[in-house]
């Protein structure tokens, strides 16, 4: 049975600046895609999204776009830099914006959230990978997301200013190994609820 993943990319550059964070998630990507699962790239700062609780903030927000993408999508893989040791501002939005939408259900009376599986992926210098991946999967377990083992994959530099992943991260074993386990446990995990989905009673939001 196909799958879909959607990849957002909280990244605070924008367009086609060079982002350390989406080279890393092209990496999970590659082996989703080479699996057969259908993938898609977002760089969530190129798009309008507004502040607030509602599910379309009105003047161009465009979100409501975006929540589309997550509710018909399997598989989701949040991104973010390390900005002052925590995730970015962007992460932080997205997450307030799946957060004013968890109490829509679908038909059954499960969170539309229920069934799909959340990742991580972080980049940085000096330290807050697993504060900032922790932080979001945290949040999204308690949404209703399914969680995978080895959720996070992660690249941090040594302390101080330095190069970034693409200057010298690529070649780390430990970041690779993360990698595809995060990306081949995403894929197992989605297939078996994709087949066994997590049964309504007793998890219902009505």
């Amino acid at each position: 049975m196909a799958l879909k993943a959607l990849y957002l990319n909280t990244s605070l550059k924008h367009g086609d600046q060079e982002s350390n964070t989406e080279a890393l998630m092209k990496k999970s990507i590659e082996i989703l895609e080479n699996e057969g699962v259908e993938t898609e790239l977002l760089r969530v700062s190129d798009y309008n999204i507004k502040i607030g609780m509602s599910a379309d903030m009105g003047e161009g927000d465009q979100w409501p776009m975006i929540f589309d993408k997550i509710v018909n999508s399997d598989i989701i893989v949040m991104g973010t830099p390390i900005w002052n040791g925590h995730k970015s501002s962007v992460a932080t939005l997205v997450m307030e914006r799946i957060y004013a939408q968890s109490g829509e259900t679908a038909e059954n009376g499960q969170s539309k959230y229920y069934n799909k599986v959340f990742g991580t992926v972080v980049t940085g210098n000096e330290d807050g990978a697993k504060e900032a991946g922790g932080s979001i999967l945290s949040r999204m377990a308690n949404l209703g997301f399914t969680i995978p083992p080895n959720n996070l994959a992660y690249w941090v530099g040594e302390a101080g200013p330095g190069p970034s992943y693409i200057k010298a991260g690529q070649d780390s074993d430990f970041t690779k190994k993360q990698t595809e386990m995060l990306s081949y446990n995403l894929i197992h995990l989605a297939r078996i609820l994709k087949n066994n989905p997590i049964p309504a009673i007793g998890n219902t939001l009505k």
